[in-house]
Order: structure tokens, then C-alpha cells, then sequence
């Protein structure tokens, strides 16, 4: 499996050459290259930085050599040891540091492992900052530093600021969620989440049953938050007694929610629940800001409607944290993130955090005082449908899209968005084409108002495409 080099960050499958995985001499080489950027960049001027992992089998090993590295290029280190995304993230302005590596994977099998490379205000590197870092790394272009100017190492755990951060958040009403004395059960795929959740449910006053909640990083299912990898917590919720399913992935950024009756809720409506909720507290408050929400291309249209719904505007990022992190700081977004369920709330900071979704989402709960199931039916109904176009590698992807974007660019019944690949917006569905960064194929995405209608847009404009090819 070759190494994957991008402008956020580096990730592989451990062992193997050099060069062709994540390996010790590449992760010290990266880390080398990130240093360098943050010593030139940083405005700060702490000389710290945060080092953050999930529980993956290999962790441990990377954490050494990304912690060792960072020192000898006179780095004080703060290892704040087992730790979500959101918590490292965090950790990063909480500590005024320099910048931090998050060592994960995110929902990749346990055989992977990569570094995310954060800045100071513990957001993600944008493609400017993360070329260069690529730039210093392929010239090996660093200095380390010498014995009298070492970095220092220290561990402290930012785990009880999070969750104080979140339950001091306006909109998350701890008191209600108490009184409806919710019982859940979790599935933290035997990472990070089997360390933080029990403890913000504690907090929140809420019941609950942990499966795959040994923090050890021997995955007992593709990791991967889908329906199809979540027959277990589905199975012991139909048994009943419970009133919601709560998923997350190894590094508890992504978060899925499980119908009372063991029916998926749909990741594609975790943002849409959550951004109903912020949209709606807020419109009661006549000084209340634009009430503007981003998603990138690949989420569903339900988040337009319910901004609409509230008088805001809805804009659309390209895909990727980063992109609608920016686009949100743009228009002035006031919730966001993406459909595959990441929330993204400003008011805590600007990263997906799924403590942040969880708390509140169980505010709307509350507040509803109905079953997930009946929440859900309140929503607009979409369903998106996800097909592939496999391509030779000397097919000439750019052109393609620019071909079907030419096609459809005189229809005026359909809105083309080319920020990132092509996206055709028709009245009642959408497709969206997007060639992949790692191997010779484009990604479609479909969406229409059933899962037929869905299917159906997204294989017509895979024919047009196979037309060309």
C-alpha cells in the first residue's frame, strides 16, 4: 500500500519499505518538515506542541517517534496520550501552543495510522500551509537542534476541559437532558470514545450501555460509521429499553445516531438535526446574526431546506474539514460541517466534534419529548446514492468533467457548481462527480427524494461519462 502524502497530513499501513508505508523514518521525516513550517509561521511564540492519538494498535509506536522527533527539533511536547480529534483540537488553544499532531487514521482499519497536522488555532493546515509543509519534507529542508536547546516532555490530559467546554456551551441544556432521563447505548468502536463518552454522559446525566468499548484498538468492525458495519448496536437496540443508538469512529470526529427501534437515522441527518436545533434557538433572539449554514457538495440538500426554513442561506464548501471550515468563516456561518456526520459549531470551534453533535443533539431531544424515530420523520426526506466510475490511469479525468460540465451549463433547469469536480443541481436531485486523489476513478454521488430517483439520476450521468470515455 503506498504512502499517501496530502496537504493535510501523511497516512499509510504500518510496515513494509520506506518510502511505501507509514514507517518510523517517513513519520520522522514528516514531523521533521511540519516543525520546520510551524518555527516560521507561528505567531505564538510558546515553542509547545500538542500530541494527541486514538487507540490504534500502532499508536503507541508512532506517538514515540512524532514526540521524540518534535524534541529533537527543540520542541517542548505536551502528550496529552489517548485523545479524540476534537479534544486535540482543543487542547491546542487551550494551551496557547504552537500547533499539534492528531495521530489517527479516522475511520480507516486498524492496519492504518496517520499524523493531522493542526495550526494554533487547532484547525487543520489550509492547502497553502500543507503544500509547504510537503515542500520541506520532499527537500528535507530542517535543522534539529542541539543538545542545550532540546525540546521538554510533559503528559496532561485535556479530557475534563472538553467536556467542561461543552456543557458550558448556551445551547446545550444539561438540566433538560437530565430530567428526560435518557438510556443509551454506545458504540465506540474500541477507541478513544470508550474514554470520553461515559464520562460527558455522566455529566449529562444520562443512562447508558457501551458495546466494543474496550479502548484497545482491535476494531471488532470496519470502523467506518456505515449501516452496514452497525448490525451489532442496531440488534441490541431492537431488543428494547433504550431510546437512542450513538456511533462514533476511532477518533470520535464522525457521529451516526441509531433509531429507538433499531433503524439508522441516517448520518446525513446528524447536521441537519443539530443545525435545525442551533437555527431555531437562535431565531428567538431578536439580535440574532445571519443565520447562515455551509455542508460541502456531497451532503444532502436537507440542510437548505431547514436553513431556509429559518430565513438563512445555505452555501456549499468543497469537500473537506478545511474547506468548510473556511467557507463558513467566509459567510459567517453559524453551524456546518458535513454529511457524514460532522458537526461543526462554531461557538465551541471550528472543527467536527462529536461530544459537541451528541450534547446537542440530546438537547433537541429533550426538547421534542418524542421518540428518535418520530424526530426523524420531521425532516425533509432525501436519499443519497453512491456509485464509482473505475477509469484507466491514463484517462484523462480533468477533461472529462470539464465535458460533462460543458454539457449541462446551457440547461438553465440545472445549477453547475465546479469548485470541486462537478456538481449538477436539478430542481428536485442532484450528482456530483469528483475524481479521487489516490487512485483512477470518479466518485458519484446522487440525491433525490427516494433511493430509485437516486440511483437512477446517478447512473444516467455515469452513462454520459462512460459515453466519453
Amino acid at each position: 500500500m503506498s504512502l499517501i502524502k496530502s496537504i493535510s497530513g501523511i497516512r499509510g499501513t504500518i510496515g513494509g519499505q520506506t518510502g511505501d508505508t507509514l514507517n518510523p523514518l517517513d513519520i520522522v521525516k514528516f514531523t521533521s518538515a511540519y516543525a520546520t513550517f510551524i518555527r516560521k509561521s507561528t505567531t505564538n511564540g510558546s515553542n509547545k506542541i500538542i500530541v494527541g492519538r486514538d487507540a490504534r494498535i500502532s499508536g503507541e509506536m508512532v506517538k514515540n517517534v512524532v514526540c521524540g522527533t518534535l524534541m529533537g527539533m527543540g520542541y517542548d511536547v505536551i502528550n496529552i496520550g489517548l485523545a479524540s480529534t476534537p479534544t486535540t483540537e482543543l487542547a491546542v488553544t487551550m494551551a496557547g501552543a504552537d500547533g499539534g499532531i492528531i495521530i489517527t487514521a479516522s475511520h480507516n482499519p486498524r492496519h492504518w495510522n496517520a499524523l493531522k497536522l493542526l495550526n494554533s488555532k487547532g484547525e487543520f493546515l489550509t492547502a497553502a500551509d500543507g503544500n509547504e509543509v510537503l515542500s520541506i519534507a520532499e527537500e528535507e529542508a530542517f535543522e534539529y537542534a542541539d543538545v542545550d536547546h532540546m525540546g521538554k516532555y510533559t503528559e496532561e490530559s485535556f479530557d475534563e476541559k472538553h467536556i467542561d467546554a461543552v456543557m458550558n456551551l448556551k445551547l446545550v441544556d444539561a438540566e433538560a437532558i437530565k430530567k428526560a432521563g435518557f438510556n443509551v447505548v454506545v458504540d465506540s468502536i474500541n477507541s478513544v470514545g470508550g474514554l470520553i463518552l461515559p464520562a460527558l454522559l455522566d455529566r449529562l446525566g444520562v443512562k447508558h450501555t457501551f458495546l466494543n468499548g474496550e479502548v484497545n484498538g482491535d476494531f471488532q468492525h470496519n470502523p467506518e460509521p456505515l449501516e452496514k458495519n452497525l448490525t451489532g448496536i442496531m440488534s441490541k437496540l431492537k431488543e428494547g429499553g433504550y431510546d437512542l443508538g450513538i456511533v462514533v469512529d476511532p477518533d470520535v470526529d464522525r457521529l451516526a445516531f441509531i433509531c429507538e427501534d433499531g433503524t439508522m437515522y441516517g448520518e446525513e441527518y446528524t447536521l441537519v438535526s443539530v443545525a435545525d436545533y442551533i437555527l431555531s434557538k437562535m431565531q428567538e433572539d431578536p439580535a440574532h446574526p445571519a443565520l447562515n449554514t455551509v455542508s460541502n457538495l456531497s451532503s444532502t440538500r436537507a440542510l437548505r431546506d431547514v436553513t431556509e426554513k429559518y430565513g438563512g442561506t445555505y452555501t456549499a464548501a468543497a469537500v473537506g474539514e478545511v474547506n468548510v471550515t473556511t467557507k463558513m468563516k467566509e459567510v459567517g456561518a453559524v453551524i456546518g460541517g458535513e454529511g457524514n456526520g460532522g458537526v461543526i459549531y462554531p461557538d465551541s470551534h471550528y472543527g467536527r466534534d462529536a461530544l459537541v453533535g451528541i450534547a446537542l443533539f440530546l438537547s433537541l431531544l429533550a426538547e421534542k419529548n418524542q421518540k428518535v424515530s418520530g424526530l426523524r420523520k420531521t425532516f425533509p426526506e432525501y436519499f443519497i446514492a453512491k456509485n464509482r466510475i473505475d477509469l484507466t490511469p491514463d484517462t484523462d479525468v480533468d477533461a472529462i468533467l470539464l465535458k460533462v460540465k460543458d454539457m449541462y451549463s446551457a440547461d438553465k433547469e440545472v445549477a453547475v457548481n465546479d469548485i470541486d469536480g462537478v456538481k449538477l443541481d436539478f430542481p428536485d436531485k442532484w450528482v456530483h462527480l469528483r475524481k479521487s486523489n489516490t487512485e483512477p476513478i470518479i466518485r458519484v454521488y446522487s440525491e433525490a427524494h427516494s433511493m430509485e430517483e437516486a440511483e437512477e439520476i446517478g447512473k444516467k450521468i455515469m452513462d454520459v461519462v462512460y459515453s466519453m470515455v
